[in-house]
């Protein structure tokens, strides 16, 4: 193709854009409308797009490309690129999410259930179960929309919260991305502290950090090369846990509790996996944009769940079991001393190094490292997701974000190496929160308003003018926002609604569900309005 000299390559996201005189519509700056010869009439850009051009950017292009660096940021895949077909892709989608969540972060989640929220282990195990399910439905469905459209979570949200309106859902995104990087990092350097006493925290988290960031560099299929194996080691280990600690007879069966003060553990616990299960929710549809149109939406749903139900269960009914021999001796026992020492790690390392020495070790290690396959969909999405703030940002190469992230996530893991517990309870919460508003302000559009796929047009993803102004959508949010405050609990602030909940001073946490059905009313009361008046 011919490449036309009065295309300005460097100040249109890398890729050949016609530009227009200021006053060819309604944007100017850094909003201008574009128009490309390369640029599809369906808003697609083809790879080739990236490398055009003398500048900094469009040499950074090749150079990344020439190594197989994935230089494609938020812009529409056109469906000649989306190779990622047949049952394979079936399968890279179900083991992405095993591989993401058979992991040590998600064991460490269910050790709350006793040390927290004092709960047994039958009631434990039910509330992992329901609450489970509840979180990982928006997930899967969000992750039909990638092969349909072949946008990013992101850019899809401009759908439904509009241009403008969608920079705030970014905001807590790239806040969600970091801090699920962070807690992850931290559970692996406890890992690692427990095989050996003399590795400081801040190195675990560093290694952590390091693996990561060589793998989300190169981008979608490479992420997709090492979680479709990373699940394997992870199983293993986690299947020697579960064989050692049958072994052991160590297993207590914890007595259900009664009245308001187990009705507010089960909330909080709820809550808190919820905010697990449903966090990969903003970022789902990333993670099939290159499936072909025609994928099955059933069959992405149904590989989807099964990659996401099966390792959170295992992992966390097992965390469940292994934390009910804390209990043994009244808690005068190496594992309740292990779980004080080294949280975790120091618990994972009472089952297994008393029983098999070295091994466990081994074991413990490798345990570790299968952290990266959690913080790999982070940091590829937070490098993405950072590129919805505005054209100058994306035109800054995606890989390059990923740098800016990883350097984030450090600094905020080191320091909170030392107050794991606290940080993962109040994050997950965090999580479970804002993806409550989000989920639920999107599924509104989507099955309501929208009435299904039929109602996108895609090829507007990148038109101001032409997605939904979002007034709704924001006032919506706010709404959850109310709901989220009247619903929490927390140990520096309790909801008045989550007073009432459970069993004073602390309630039981239900700011998720209050988040969403204010959000819920918020948006079903405001978006008629604004399709009446704005007709879009």
């Amino acid at each position: 193709m011919a490449y036309n000299t009065s295309y300005d390559i460097e100040k249109n996201q890398g890729y050949a854009v016609q530009t227009t005189s200021d006053h060819d519509g309604p944007y100017s700056g850094s909003e201008k409308k574009r128009t490309s010869s390369l640029v599809g009439e369906d808003g697609a850009v083809p790879g080739e797009a990236f490398e055009i051009g003398t500048g900094l950017r469009a040499k950074l292009m090749r150079f990344a490309r020439r190594y197989g660096v994935e230089a494609r940021g938020i812009e529409r895949v056109p469906e000649d690129e989306r190779t990622d077909c047949g049952f394979k892709a079936l399968l890279n989608v179900a083991t992405m999410w095993c591989s993401a969540n058979m992991v040590v972060s998600s064991f460490a989640l269910a050790l709350l259930a006793k040390s927290l929220f004092s709960l047994g282990v039958a009631d434990a195990c039910l509330v992992i179960l329901f609450f489970n399910i509840l979180g990982l439905m928006p997930v899967c469905i969000f992750s039909t929309f990638g092969p349909v459209f072949g946008l990013r979570q992101m850019v899809l949200s401009r759908f439904w919260f509009g241009w403008y309106g969608v920079k705030l859902v970014a905001v807590f995104n790239v806040l969600a991305c970091i801090g699920w990087s962070s807690v992850n990092s931290i559970a692996a350097a406890e890992l690692l502290h427990a095989v050996n006493n003399d590795v400081p925290g801040y190195a675990g988290i560093l290694i952590v950090a390091f693996c990561t960031l060589f793998i989300t560099m190169f981008g979608y299929k490479i992420v997709h090369a090492y979680e479709f194996y990373s699940w394997i080691p992870a199983t293993f280990v986690f299947l020697v846990i579960l064989g050692v600690f049958a072994h052991s007879g160590a297993y207590r069966d914890i007595q259900w509790g009664y009245g308001t003060s187990e009705m507010g553990g089960i909330f909080s616990f709820g809550a808190t996996i919820f905010g697990f299960a449903i966090g990969w929710a903003s970022y789902a549809a990333d993670y099939t944009v290159y499936q072909p149109s025609s994928q099955s939406k059933a069959k992405v749903f149904g590989w989807t769940f099964l990659g996401l139900i099966v390792p959170l269960l295992f992992t966390q009914l097992l965390g469940v079991a292994v934390m009910s021999a804390t209990s043994i001796n009244g808690g005068d026992n190496r594992y309740q001393r292990g779980y004080e020492e080294a949280g975790n790690g120091g618990l994972l390392g009472a089952v297994l190094i008393p029983a098999t020495g070295n091994f466990g070790r081994f074991c413990l290690v490798l345990l570790s490292l299968t952290t990266i396959a959690n913080n790999c969909p982070n940091i590829y999405s937070v490098s993405l997701t950072v590129q919805v703030f505005g054209r100058w940002i994306q035109a800054v190469p995606r890989f390059l974000w990923t740098l800016v992230a990883t350097g984030a996530y450090i600094g905020i893991a080191v320091p909170g190496y030392k107050y794991f517990e606290t940080v993962l309870e109040n994050f997950m919460n965090f999580i479970g929160y804002w993806l409550s508003i989000y989920s639920t302000i999107a599924l509104l559009e989507h099955f309501v308003f929208k009435r299904g796929f039929k109602g996108y047009a895609p090829e507007l993803y990148d038109e101001p003018s032409k997605l939904p102004v979002g007034c709704a959508a924001v006032f919506a949010f706010c709404c959850g926002v109310v709901g989220m405050v009247a619903g929490m609990s927390q140990t520096w602030w309790v909801g008045w609604i989550a007073l009432h909940a459970g069993e004073a001073p602390f309630g039981g946490d239900v700011g998720w569900e209050m988040a969403a059905v204010l959000a819920a009313a918020g948006y079903l009361l405001t978006r008629p309005f604004e399709l009446k008046y704005f007709g879009r």
